[in-house]
């Protein structure tokens, strides 16, 4: 079965970048006339902001149904697009950052319209979107999927010291590299620290990733016992799903991991190697020779200050099953810029494009958004080289695994499906609209014929 899948990944039909950057990007005096003109023709424009994962998932399966009949426009200001999830390998030095790298032209569907640019202005009411370089975009549907915003200035001294005197973070590409070169200069009397903030953060599981990483290095070279890891979260529990979280703990407290629960990071001082976190006691400074920060994140000031934010948190506010706006019916959003209640990772996005896409073509036609995402997320938390917990849940925390097997026990194969499936699945699958992640290669949403 798996040379199978990886088969029909290699020879799904490619797609090809576009230049028509403007083309179908139109100025107000002009937004009668071209509705009437898609009018004519049956012709349904689709604009998406954001060319990350869900944007790029969505697009390419809209472009699969739609056809002649769908003007897809993606709204991206990015040149590279990042297989971020390869991130935490790449600072256990088991990858180069470049492997997460490839050129974001190279996944623009064919017959799409790339508009490099960024929406700056969100007019529902109009069915308009406004850029950065003062294009104004209109639409039929909106699909919104612009990610997450790191607030890396929220914790004083961090961008000063990002990469340099022992501070590091996965969460960028440009440090993740230095974050093995910092383990690799731990030694005997050495501290390192792992810190979690209080907002959500991409894949919940993330954080301690790393963490387990160095352990496993530091007894590989024979002086784990000589280094201390502090986890410092600022949280209450190592993962927010009871079933994987007891498991995490038991295995801190039998590698020698100290837990540090209520600690928040405040401010890096960079020169003297100090670290300040917020904690019950009170402000609390630990030396350290290394330190791995998660920034806090969220979303951008643009989404937050938009109509289509949820006043609660600034997310794009969906229903959490149909994914359609709830006040506004021709927009729908889906991954890390939606307020939907689940951990934020690519393996959500899978089983949220195809409901999306979906509901959207369902829309259209008259019918009932009778598809359901039911809060699907997986979180592969690797807990050595060679094996992971693969934590997989959806609302509710509750636990829905794939496989027949406990996949809260530590298992070789999730890592072989980490190292080599996945990131395929992402490149030649997911993003050209054709790989569902649990379903693999079968779309699990039946959608009626757009003719």
């Amino acid at each position: 079965m798996f040379k199978s899948i990886m088969y029909a990944l290699a020879v799904a039909p490619t797609t090809t970048s576009s230049d028509k950057l403007p083309n179908g990007v139109i100025s107000a005096s002009q937004l009668g006339s071209e509705k009437e003109k898609r009018k004519l023709k049956d012709v349904t424009k689709i604009v998406v902001v954001g060319g990350g994962a869900g944007g790029l998932s969505v697009a390419s399966q809209l472009e699969h149904k739609f056809k002649a009949k769908g003007d897809i426009v993606i709204v991206e200001p990015s040149d590279k697009h990042y297989y971020q999830p390869l991130w935490t390998l790449v600072g256990g030095g088991i990858f180069s950052r470049k492997d997460s790298e490839k050129d974001e032209k190279d996944f623009i569907p064919k017959g799409a319209t790339w508009v490099k640019d960024s929406v700056t202005v969100f007019k529902p009411e109009e069915n308009i979107v406004l850029t950065k370089d003062g294009k104004e975009i209109d639409y039929d549907y909106l699909i919104v999927s612009t990610g997450l915003e790191l607030y890396w200035d929220r914790v004083k001294g961090l961008k000063e010291n990002l990469g340099k005197n022992g501070v590091t973070s996965n969460y960028s590409y440009d440090s993740c590299e230095k974050t093995f070169e910092f383990i690799k200069s731990l030694k005997p009397g050495s501290v390192a620290i792992f810190t979690v903030p209080t907002t959500g953060v991409k894949c919940g599981g993330a954080p301690q990733k790393i963490l387990w990483l160095c352990d496993d290095y530091l007894r590989k070279h024979g002086i784990r016992d000589k280094v201390r890891l502090d986890f410092n979260n600022a949280g209450a529990v190592m993962f927010p799903v009871k079933k994987y979280s007891e498991v995490l703990d038991k295995m801190a407290k039998e590698r020698g991991v100290n837990q540090n629960f209520g600690h928040n990071l405040v401010e890096i001082k960079g020169d003297s190697k100090e670290a300040v976190f917020e904690t019950p006691q009170g402000s609390k400074t630990v030396k350290y020779d290394m330190i791995h920060v998660v920034p806090p994140m969220g979303p951008s000031s643009i989404i937050k200050n938009s109509p289509l934010a949820d006043p609660a948190t600034g997310f794009i506010n969906v229903n959490k099953e149909t994914l359609q706006h709830v006040k506004y019916d021709n927009v729908f959003s889906l991954g890390d810029a939606s307020n939907l209640p689940t951990s934020k990772t690519a393996a959500a996005i899978t089983s949220q494009a195809p409901v999306l896409v979906g509901n959207l073509i369902n829309h259209k036609l008259g019918l009932p958004l009778n598809n359901k995402y039911d809060g699907y997320t997986s979180c592969p938390i690797t807990t050595s080289y060679s094996k992971i917990i693969l934590a997989e849940f959806k609302y509710g925390f509750e636990v829905s695994e794939t496989f027949p097997f406990d996949q809260s026990k530590e298992s070789y194969f999730p890592m072989f499906l980490k190292k080599y499936v996945f990131p395929t699945a992402y490149w030649e699958g997911m993003l050209k609209g054709r790989w569902f992640g649990k379903n693999t290669l079968f779309n699990p949403i039946k959608t009626p014929e757009i003719k």
